[in-house]
């Protein structure tokens, strides 16, 4: 382009400050200029337009027609730059940290309405990940909407004062103290909003400072704030506002009293955007769309990307493999995770709530190990003396306050009880074994960290148990963590206040066993998430086994939602075209059932999927049934002919099996219970509807993958001459034999059964060097309508391999007898067959357990 264009290209930037776009070009055909010069400016602001559409991250959705008209920071900008700097002076890079942070603000400042429009109402969602830096993306967004004209900024802050006040504070920091005279605070840190008088004259034409309000969602305080914007709406008309909603999925949907008045605060603004931050988006996707004034994000949806270095769910977790996926590329996470017994957990909080008044809690030796751990690994860290200063350990056992409390005196007795024993040779061995052990089990090295000795963090474990404080942090507690005043080292036992958006700084270990209901609450409570920079290999995580297997279900169903959302873009969808499908668990739900109220199944189909079972009982009445069925289905398989043996190989394949055989195996193999895609009744009806509407899944390939014949592991003979060697299958759990749980006993979860190379045994080729879209497609060619069914002899000890260091060891299946796995491959069909599957989404129809503690949310505050 001209330097010429280009520099009317920027008076045209320069008009878009006070003119909407269209505005902008009738401006320019005020000055005189000739119409090929305006249609290349026209061209040249489309093109910025385009590249910020089509970046690859952060993937957006948004409605079809919607027009974009920021195209990033200019250099007469203050706030931006201001913010900027205060990032690099805390140690930000500008590759990739604050280039990333510069991308994503400006495509979501993008999807903004223009504030010069005569009226607006934005609704948009940016979904991010716990404790992954979602305040500093909506302060980016606030900077550039500041320098663009935006006057009104409201950031509903969670429901309780602390994340309110770090809020607020971040927000002082970073925005107001830069640019002072730009900015007004009706908010302060220590006050919530109060109504001030004359609010007219904030809002006037000739007042041009940014007014700036934190505060909770509390019925009291929204109303107040409310009945003070009305007082001045007359001025309202030229104050466009935005209204950043922090953990947006809490206490906006579907609450009586905050749902309501949120809507009636923007009702009140003309010029109104309102953007859902949360990493727990599962209310705010199930919203109903139709509803009028509801916060349904009909205008976009951002998905943040995971940033470097976050320690996500899937992380810790692990995670199984999502359709598609190569199973060998997800593994189980790294090894940060010990076994709380469920026999501690009634020694720790309460089982029934007559209980709660007389229970006190006991300290186990599992929470003994893990709080002198934590003063271990604080030591450690003091060696190292990088990253981070402060230093916290979080106990959450109960939401109750009463039970908080009772573990002051044992947690300040324990305290003193090592500090008098730091002298005797059993306690330092104990402390030394316990050092050793740990550090074994996670390498620094993987991090990049520095390994530190048991006889070097000696010499800082005194200084840190004495400088230990103590934090019952709850709604009724005067405690408060308090990382403003220097260092800190912190044992915290608290509930709610501790399990939204607040940042425990330096969070190194978590004892947690509290018994939640719901994917978003229990998502919110890992505030292990997040940066753990010079300390990535000491994070450790106390819980049940029950909640390990919740955790690991749940980063599946994150991943997996985050897919969906990313799958707008490729087909080309937008938030009242398609919605996002949620999967079900047999003992959590989605969310509250309040929020769920408008949610609908979801259609889906196994068309082109890849099902597999990754969990079993492990006793043998139950396995027996299994063999059986799986021996009748390869006798019969055996009588149709096609049999192709490759014993040597250890595999089979019969070819042409009538899908009457598969349909009685389906009805008399026995998947566990806990499994969502293998559910018979699903499978067969997807089956017989397929066969019904196109003539298809008549015929099936019934292949056994094992190992080689008289292999190390034995033979398993599914029929005469029919039999491959016994497979290892090891099962997730604690290598700790003294920590096993009774009632899981029987279950076994092995996370991944087949490898991509079995969905491709029955196909011609070089099936070695297929990737998943070349199984598909080679399928679609080949064997377009055939089912292939593969059958597993796992071997019952299945003792595991060992694994890389800082990876989770696994444990021996031992089960009673072999374990059959099964695995099943369908084709993709040109038009599928939905069926009812275990998903929930939002209703698009009328569109062309604990609960939350919400107490606080109607408390009268302080006038």
């Amino acid at each position: 382009m001209s330097d010429e264009i280009e520099a009317k290209y920027e008076v045209f930037r320069d008009l878009l400050e006070t003119r909407t776009p269209e505005e902008a070009v009738k401006s320019l055909e005020v000055l005189g200029l000739q119409d090929q010069v305006i249609q290349r400016i026209i061209e040249r602001h489309e093109q910025r337009v385009i590249e910020i559409r089509e970046m690859d991250e952060p993937r957006v959705v948004y409605e079809g027609n919607r027009y974009t008209w920021y195209t990033g920071p200019r250099s007469g900008d203050r706030c931006w730059p201001a913010l900027v700097d205060r990032l690099v002076a805390a140690g930000w890079k500008q590759d990739p940290a604050i280039d990333a942070l510069d991308a994503a603000s400006t495509k979501v400042v993008s999807l903004l309405s223009h504030p010069k429009e005569r009226t607006f109402s934005t609704r948009g969602l940016v979904v991010g990940y716990v404790q992954s830096g979602k305040t500093t993306n909506f302060t980016a967004v606030m900077a550039k909407a500041a320098d663009r004209g935006y006057k009104l900024f409201i950031v509903l802050a969670g429901i309780h004062n602390g994340l309110r006040r770090q809020t607020q504070a971040r927000l002082v920091q970073q925005l107001v103290e830069p640019n002072p005279t730009r900015w007004f605070q009706l908010t302060d840190l220590d006050r919530d909003f109060v109504p001030t008088a004359n609010a007219a004259s904030f809002f006037g034409k000739s007042n041009r400072t940014h007014v700036l309000c934190v505060v909770k969602k509390n019925a009291t305080v929204l109303r107040k704030f409310a009945d003070w914007l009305r007082s001045a709406s007359e001025y309202l008309g030229d104050c466009p506002a935005l209204v950043i909603d922090d953990e947006a999925d809490q206490a906006t949907v579907a609450t009586k009293t905050i749902n309501p008045l949120i809507q009636e605060i923007l009702g009140v603004l003309p010029k109104s955007a309102y953007v859902g931050y949360t990493a727990s988006p599962f209310a705010n996707l199930l919203i109903d769309p139709s509803a009028d004034g509801d916060f349904y994000p009909r205008d976009f949806i951002v998905n943040l990307p995971k940033p470097l270095g976050h320690f996500g769910t899937e992380v810790v977790f692990g995670r199984y493999a999502l359709d598609g996926e190569s199973p060998e590329d997800v593994d189980d996470g790294y090894d940060m995770i010990r076994t709380v017994p469920e026999s501690d957990v009634e020694l720790v909080r309460p089982m029934r709530r007559v209980d709660i008044e007389s229970f006190q809690p006991t300290l186990t030796p599992t929470l003994k190990t893990a709080i002198e751990y934590f003063w271990l690994s604080t030591a450690a860290r003091r060696v190292r003396g990088t990253g981070v200063k402060h230093s916290t350990m979080l106990i959450h056992t109960s939401v109750n306050t009463v039970v908080h409390n009772r573990f002051r005196k044992p947690l300040e007795d324990l305290r003193m009880q090592l500090n008098a024993g730091l002298g005797s040779a059993d306690v330092l061995q104990r402390l030394r074994s316990l050092w050793a052990s740990e550090s074994a089990k996670v390498s620094a090295a993987e991090f990049g960290e520095r390994p530190v000795a048991f006889d070097q963090l000696l010499r800082e474990l005194p200084g840190v148990v004495d400088d230990c404080k103590i934090i019952m942090d709850n709604s009724s507690s005067e405690d408060r963590l308090d990382y403003e005043s220097g260092p800190v080292v912190a044992i915290a036992v608290g509930g709610n206040t501790l399990s939204r958006g607040l940042t425990l700084e330096g969070l190194s270990v978590s004892y947690f066993v509290r018994a939640v209901s719901a994917y978003d609450t229990l998502l919110q409570m890992g505030r292990w998430f997040g940066y753990r920079d010079g300390y990535a290999d000491l994070p450790r995580i106390w819980m049940t086994d029950e909640l390990q297997d919740w955790f690991r279900h749940l980063a599946t169903v994150e991943t997996e939602m985050r897919r969906d959302i990313d799958l707008y873009m490729i087909e080309d969808k937008d938030p009242l075209t398609f919605a996002v499908r949620l999967r079900t668990h047999p003992a959590l739900r989605v969310t509250t059932a309040a929020k769920m109220k408008d949610a609908v199944p979801a259609m889906s189909a196994y068309g082109g999927q890849r099902v597999q079972t990754r969990y079993f009982r492990r006793n043998k009445d139950w396995l027996n049934v299994n063999q059986d069925a799986s021996k009748g289905l390869v006798t019969r398989a055996k009588e149709t002919g096609g049999h192709e043996p490759d014993a040597k190989n250890g595999r089979h394949v019969f070819r042409n099996v009538p899908s009457e055989y598969v349909l009685e195996f389906l009805r008399a193999y026995q998947f566990h219970e806990k499994s969502q895609e293998c559910d018979s009744d699903l499978l067969i009806r997807y089956i017989e509807r397929r066969k019904r509407e196109a003539d298809s899944l008549s015929q099936w390939n019934v292949a056994i993958v094992g190992n080689p014949v008289d292999s190390e592991l034995g033979n398993f003979e599914f029929a005469p001459e029919v039999e491959v060697g016994r497979i290892v299958r090891a099962r997730l759990g604690s290598d700790d034999p003294g920590l096993e749980n009774p009632a899981e006993d029987d279950f076994a979860d092995i996370k991944t059964l087949m490898s991509r190379r079995d969905a491709a045994i029955d196909l011609v080729g070089e099936t070695g060097r297929f990737n998943e879209e070349k199984i598909k497609q080679e399928r679609l060619e080949q064997l377009p309508d055939t089912g292939l069914i593969v059958l597993y002899p796992i071997d019952k000890t299945s003792t595991p391999k060992p694994v890389a260091p800082g990876k989770k060891q696994r444990k021996a299946l031992d089960a009673e007898t072999d374990v059959i796995g099964v695995g099943l491959v369908f084709p993709q069909p040109g038009v599928d067959s939905p069926i009812e599957w275990k998903y929930i989404s939002a209703d698009l129809s009328k569109i062309d357990i604990e609960e939350e503690d919400f107490e606080a949310l109607n408390a009268e505050e302080p006038a």
